[in-house]
């Protein structure tokens, strides 16, 4: 018999327990459930037996999928960080409108951060950056996205790709941070009417390059 959970976010819930599922079906349900109590609870202080309990699963069917806790902890967080790698590809492809590029990248960062399954808590406050294989899995939500968002400016001011990169990774930082304030403060401000003041104020910076051909393309002095 379950006990009750002593709060709506108590991560000792447990599923009903089912029949098996394909292989690819229940390592999907035991990376949605281990989601649930590293976001709760941290990688420290989670353990391997919540997260079987959660999903609903014996213990030696979730170490039949994952060796371990840091194992298991390693592919949910490279499954979160190829979403918004993933999305912020997307976002540069879905116009040739560079303005709309700029919104459409600030708004895969406050959609990912909004979403209430809370897996931005894994890429941007993960409580095992001190982990080498973490740390690398964090670092490449922002290589790859800047490299991405670089690519298009280099494309289009002339600017060396130093020059780019740099200013990339800058619209990386004040889409995730300023996405996490927001989130963390609270406001009456809505998700759009933030993502918008920031998308505005990045506009401004990087629409004032000309593009290339024009009149002082590559000049950032």
């Amino acid at each position: 018999m379950t006990s009750e959970p002593t709060s709506e976010n108590d991560v000792r819930v447990e599923r009903p327990r089912g029949g098996r599922l394909p292989r690819g079906e229940r390592r999907a349900q035991l990376l949605e459930s281990a989601l649930e109590v590293f976001v709760a609870q941290g990688f420290h202080a989670a353990a391997m037996d919540d997260i079987a309990e959660r999903a609903g699963v014996s213990k030696p069917v979730l170490y039949q999928h994952f060796p371990g806790k840091l194992d298991l902890y390693l592919a949910l967080l490279a499954q979160s960080c190829d979403t918004i790698i993933d999305a912020t590809r997307a976002a540069l492809t879905s116009t040739q409108d560079n303005k709309q590029r700029v919104q459409a990248a600030i708004d895969v960062f406050y959609d990912y951060v909004a979403d209430d399954k809370g897996g931005f808590r894994l890429v941007f406050e993960s409580d095992l950056t001190n982990e080498a294989a973490v740390r690398a899995q964090v670092d490449r939500v922002t290589n790859e996205c800047a490299q991405a968002i670089a690519s298009v400016i280099h494309e289009d001011t002339g600017l060396s790709d130093e020059q780019s990169q740099l200013l990339a990774v800058s619209l990386v930082g004040m889409a995730q941070v300023s996405a996490r304030f927001w989130l963390a403060e609270g406001t009456d401000i809505t998700r759009q009417e933030a993502a918008d003041l920031v998308a505005s104020l990045a506009w401004r910076g990087i629409g004032g390059y000309p593009r290339s051909g024009e009149a002082g393309a590559g000049d950032v002095s």
